[in-house]
């Protein structure tokens, strides 16, 4: 089989075990009466993101072949999201917030070193074959975010009997919506499982056997950390992490914000507020486009410029959403949609990408999960729990619908105004000369 092709399969999996829940998961929680902890589940992935990756990646650089962890961890992942499910389905609207978060969290704990995981393995096998990285990756990846949008897509119509596609049907008959129940997790715990088989299929991502002479923290793979002195990685790294802050935002609480204009006649008909995860998948076809877009726009202007592109994607993400609606206004929430892969892509793929230019090959993997750890775990644990705050305050505090959404709008302003605030001093801050040369220039 084709090397790029068995990588594509690689990200098409990575990424729809995600999609399975990750933007409909607030839903299930608001229809148990656990939308006050929204904030606190998607903040767990950030949590374990601050050491799972590091560690993991570790591991990789020094004891275990990459794509073999990258299977072990899904496997795990897979086998705790379904029994987070088998307990949703036997607990009913009676579910126990500990024994749910729990189980969540050991299945995030192991899923979310992947992503860093699978970027090595990529990367590796990549650059092992003689492929630029930079030419050849992005392709592959948009894979990542077809997976996801198929998953996503699977879970908003699944449920639904004789073709109908609207939920309220689908509830009325009994046939609740995988968006809005437990049958989502298992969803994502099988599509981890055939992962961690397939993954066994991947060329071998050697191990770093250096037989030279290593202090105590080369063996443990702590010299990536020392990128922190390099002034231009540490700002780099720490804005990483205040954009990190609005990664979850919307996976987390666009799904519960559009569905809650059901409860305002005005838009209860709609398609948008009853469809609101297909809605919401117009994110990832962009994504999937802008994703193509990044060899392109880093050989052009540079990382700085690009970095500050999906700075200010994220405030117009935020902006819209908190000026739309899916009546008229809807044309709002479609272009929010598109504005998001240039937010998401331009930020993850990009970065990741520029780390991995600018590390030793010894410490790629270990440097790929600093990255994520700063992002998807300091950065978005940080932006959950104060973006649950927000939320809590301005929306779930209140009973009636009007005045939620309107709680809804101010919450999306804040975020807006956040995001806003950061790409004006990023701008400012990080120095960065763009030679377009140095783009084609990879570390093998």
């Amino acid at each position: 089989m084709n090397l790029k092709f068995r990588l594509i399969i690689l990200n098409f999996l990575q990424f729809a075990v995600w999609g399975a829940y990750l933007t409909s998961m607030g839903n299930y929680l608001s229809s148990i009466g656990l939308g006050p902890k929204i904030g606190l589940f998607y903040a767990m992935q950030g949590i374990v993101s601050i050491f799972m990756p590091a560690i993991l990646g570790i591991i990789a650089d020094r004891w275990v072949p990459a794509q073999r962890l990258l299977g072990l961890c899904h496997a795990l992942a897979g086998v705790f999201i379904i029994s987070a499910g088998y307990y949703g389905m036997t607990a009913g609207t009676s579910v126990d917030f500990g024994t749910l978060f729990s189980l969540y969290t050991l299945s995030v704990a192991f899923y979310m070193p992947t992503i860093a995981l699978s970027n090595s393995v990529a990367y590796g096998v990549l650059v092992n074959n003689g492929y630029d990285t930079i030419r050849h990756f992005p392709p592959i990846r948009t894979m990542g975010t077809v997976g996801f949008i198929c998953a996503m897509l699977f879970v908003n119509f699944a449920g639904m009997p004789d073709g109908q596609l609207s939920f309220n049907f689908a509830a009325q008959n009994g046939f609740p919506s995988f968006q809005n129940s437990y049958s989502q997790f298992f969803v994502s715990g099988i599509l981890g499982l055939l992962l961690f088989l397939y993954s066994f299929t991947l060329p071998n991502v050697p191990v770093n056997k250096s037989e030279e002479k290593q202090t105590l923290s080369d063996a443990l793979g702590l010299k990536a950390f020392s990128l922190f002195k390099d002034k231009k990685m540490a700002i780099f790294f720490v804005f990483s992490m205040f954009l990190g802050v609005s990664l979850q935002i919307t996976n987390g609480y666009a799904n519960p914000f559009i569905t809650s204009f059901k409860e305002i006649p005005e838009y209860a008909a709609t398609w948008g507020a009853n469809n609101a995860n297909a809605l919401i998948s117009l994110s990832q076809v962009s994504e999937t486009l802008c994703i193509l877009l990044i060899p392109f726009f880093l050989k052009k202007f540079g990382i700085k410029q690009v970095m500050l592109m999906a700075m200010f994607a994220w405030f117009l993400r935020f902006a819209l959403f908190g000026a739309g609606n899916p009546g008229t206004g809807v044309w709002m929430f479609v272009l929010s949609m598109i504005v998001y892969g240039i937010a998401f892509d331009f930020f993850n793929v990009s970065g990741s990408l520029f780390v991995d230019k600018e590390t030793d090959k010894s410490i790629r993997s270990s440097a790929q999960g600093v990255f994520m750890m700063m992002t998807n775990g300091f950065g978005a644990t940080i932006g959950m729990l104060a973006a649950g705050a927000v939320v809590n305050h301005y929306v779930y505090s209140q009973t009636d619908p009007a005045a939620q959404l309107e709680g809804w709008t101010t919450s999306w302003y804040i975020f807006a105004g956040y995001a806003l605030v950061i790409t004006i001093l990023f701008a400012i801050v990080f120095k960065y000369k763009h030679r377009p040369a140095d783009v084609a220039e990879i570390k093998h």
